[in-house]
C-alpha cells in the first residue's frame, strides 16, 4: 500500500515538474515572440494617441479603455483563431492576407499626408459640426480599432512565426499571453502619454521648486509631443505597410527590391561603423516607408479618381 502511495506521489511530482517546465517554456516562447513583434508595438503606440486628441480630459482614459478592449477583442476573438486555423490548414494564405493589410496601412498613411498637403483636416469641419460628442467619440474609437486590427494582425503573425515548432495547443496559449501582454503594454503607455499633461498641470500648481518646473515643462511639452506622435504614427503606418509588402514579395520569390534595400542599408552602416546598426536600421526603415508611401499614393489616387469618374 505504502509502495503504491510512494509511486503515486512520484508520478505526481514528475507531472508537476513537467508542468513547471512547460510553463517555463511557454513563458520563454511568449517572451521571444513578443520581442520579435516589438517594432510593430512601437508603431501601434505611436498611432493611437491621435485618436484621443481634442477630447476633454475626463474622456481620454475611457476612450483609451474602449480602444484597448477592441484591440484585445481583435487579437483574441478574430485574429488568433484565424491565424491558428490558417497556420494549420492553409499556411499559404497568411502572406497574401498580411500584404492586403499592409496595403491598407500604406493607404491610411498616404491619405493622412494627402489631407495635410491639401489642407483638409482628418474630419471636415462641416461633418464634425453635425456630430454629437458621443457620435464623434464613437467614430474615433471605431477608426482606432479598425487601424489596430491591421497592426494587431501583424503582431500576431510575427509572434506565430516564432512558435510554429510548438503544438497547436501551446501555440494558442503563447499567442493569448502575447496578446494580453502587448495590449497592456501599448495602451498602458498610451494612457501615460495622454495624461502626462494633467500630471504636469498638477505638479505646476501644487509642487515646489523642481517639481513645479517639471510640471510646467510637461504642460508646455505635451502639445509638441502629441503633434510629433501624430507624425510618427503616420510614418509608422507607411513603414510597417511597406515592410509587410516587401517581406511578402520576398516570400513569393520577388525579393530583389527587399535585397537591394537591405544591401544599401548594410553599405550605409559600413560607411559609419561607429553607429552601423542604427544607420542600417534607419536606411531600411526609411526605404520601407518610401515604398509604403508610393504604394499608398497609388491607392489614394485610385480612391479619389474612381468617385470622380462615377460623378461624370
Amino acid at each position: 500500500m505504502s509502495g503504491g502511495l510512494v509511486a503515486l506521489l512520484d508520478d505526481v511530482a514528475a507531472i508537476a515538474r513537467l508542468a513547471a517546465a512547460s510553463i517555463d517554456d511557454i513563458g520563454a516562447a511568449a517572451g521571444k515572440a513578443g520581442v520579435k513583434a516589438i517594432g510593430v508595438v512601437v508603431d501601434d503606440t505611436a498611432v493611437t494617441p491621435r485618436y484621443v486628441t481634442g477630447f476633454t480630459p475626463d474622456r481620454e482614459l475611457p476612450i483609451i479603455w474602449r480602444i484597448a478592449r477592441g484591440s484585445l477583442r481583435n487579437k483574441v476573438v478574430f485574429i488568433l483563431p484565424a491565424a491558428l486555423l490558417l497556420s494549420q490548414f492553409l499556411p499559404w494564405a497568411i502572406t497574401p492576407l498580411l500584404m492586403l493589410g499592409g496595403a491598407y496601412l500604406c493607404y491610411e498613411g498616404a491619405e493622412k499626408l494627402y489631407e495635410a498637403a491639401a489642407g483638409h483636416p482628418d474630419t471636415p469641419q462641416a461633418e464634425t459640426d453635425k456630430l454629437t460628442s458621443q457620435a464623434h467619440e464613437q467614430q474615433m474609437v471605431t477608426g482606432a480599432i479598425r487601424t489596430d486590427f491591421i497592426l494587431s494582425a501583424e503582431i500576431m503573425a510575427i509572434a506565430l512565426a516564432e512558435v510554429t515548432d510548438q503544438t497547436f495547443f501551446l501555440r494558442a496559449v503563447i499567442l493569448v499571453i502575447v496578446a494580453l501582454l502587448i495590449t497592456a503594454l501599448v495602451y498602458g503607455v498610451v494612457g501615460l502619454i495622454v495624461k502626462m499633461d494633467d500630471l504636469g498641470l498638477r505638479l505646476a500648481r501644487s509642487g515646489a521648486g523642481a517639481s513645479r518646473a517639471l510640471g510646467r515643462g510637461l504642460v508646455r511639452g505635451m502639445p509638441v509631443l502629441m503633434s510629433a506622435l501624430s507624425v510618427i504614427g503616420t510614418v509608422a503606418m507607411l513603414w510597417v505597410g511597406g515592410h509587410i509588402i516587401l517581406a511578402g514579395l520576398e516570400t513569393f520569390g520577388l525579393g530583389s527590391l527587399a535585397h537591394a534595400l537591405h544591401h544599401d542599408a548594410v553599405a550605409a552602416g559600413h560607411a559609419l561603423p561607429f553607429a552601423a546598426g542604427v544607420v542600417a536600421w534607419l536606411v531600411e526603415t526609411l526605404g520601407s516607408a518610401m515604398i509604403g508611401m508610393l504604394i499608398g499614393a497609388v491607392i489614394v489616387a485610385v480612391m479619389h479618381l474612381v468617385p470622380r469618374q462615377h460623378a461624370h
